[in-house]
């Protein structure tokens, strides 16, 4: 059997928000599978999808950069090691280039990337100087590029949540709107029509097992799952959530309203989907004693 260590419950319960308790049990009998064990859970206690993008697990910087005429942009995230090399100057600067360079060259991906001349040096060159000159790891992590059928706008929250927009209609203040909207509700994906099959997938087998212990009749489950799915897709897509300046119409309306179009969108946060090695500092005291 595989060991449940106290890590993995904390990280549970960081995902799924229940009680220490519950998520033991849950990886015990999931045999320490952290998906399986949040699913399980998730039967159990009708627990809401867990939230990839809030889950920071490593600092560095989201850039953004749009051409001038609006019509090109990137984001690009550039991660290191401390929050404080992520304030450095020199650091943010190197950021900030990276994004304007994937804008201007349109590079097929990082390694590519890597090779592009900055300056006097490439990339890869230049973040080596940092990584000597900052004394952290620091690498290119990934970066999107928009050509953009209408216009682009960018929001950045604290250099960690970056957003790029590609809307038509309205004027600079929906862009902006749409921008803050996209970095506090974090959607998924422009609308329901794009929502990804295997996520609608397992969202579908949840909710049906969820139903399933009502001991409702089979066509009433199916009416129940079917009322959950189109709650999920209110939830995940840009145009089925409340508008975040007004909550009481949806972006879909609002845009409606404003005779403006949202054509798609990029959305990083800063160490999404990376696991943040913690240290046990009493082990490696044992450890060191124990050497001695």
């Amino acid at each position: 059997m595989a060991e449940i260590t106290a890590s993995m419950v904390k990280e549970l319960r960081e995902i799924t928000g229940l009680g220490m308790m519950e998520c033991k049990k849950a990886l015990t009998e999931t045999a320490g599978d952290l998906k399986a064990a949040e699913d399980l859970l998730r039967i159990k206690s009708g627990a809401k999808a867990s939230k990839a993008a809030g889950r920071v697990a490593a600092e560095g910087v989201v850039s953004a950069f749009v051409s001038e005429d609006g019509k090109v942009g990137a984001l690009a995230e550039v991660n290191c090691e401390t929050d404080f090399v992520a304030k450095n100057e020199d650091f943010v600067a190197f950021a900030r280039e990276v994004a304007k360079l994937v804008t201007t060259q349109n590079p097929a991906d990082v390694a590519v990337l890597s090779a592009k001349a900055l300056g006097a040096q490439t990339v890869e060159d230049a973040r080596k100087g940092l990584v000597m000159k900052l004394g952290e790891n620091i690498n290119v992590r990934r970066f999107s590029r928009i050509q953009a059928v209408g216009r682009l706008a960018s929001y950045v929250h604290g250099s960690r949540i970056g957003v790029l927009v590609d809307y038509a209609g309205g004027g600079e203040t929906l862009g902006k709107d749409l921008a803050m909207h996209i970095a506090a509700s974090k959607p998924v994906c422009v609308s329901k029509e794009q929502v990804p099959a295997e996520m609608l997938a397992r969202e579908r087998e949840i909710y049906r097992a969820q139903a399933a212990e009502s001991g409702k009749p089979a066509n009433i489950v199916e009416k129940m799952v079917e009322g959950r799915i189109a709650k999920y897709l209110a939830e995940v897509t840009l145009l089925g959530q409340p508008f975040v300046k007004d909550p009481d119409q949806t972006v879909e309306k609002m845009l409606g309203a404003n005779g403006g179009k949202a054509n798609a969108f990029a959305l990083y946060v800063v160490g999404e989907g990376i696991e943040k090695k913690t240290a046990d500092f009493a082990a490696e005291v044992m450890a060191q004693v124990g050497r001695a």
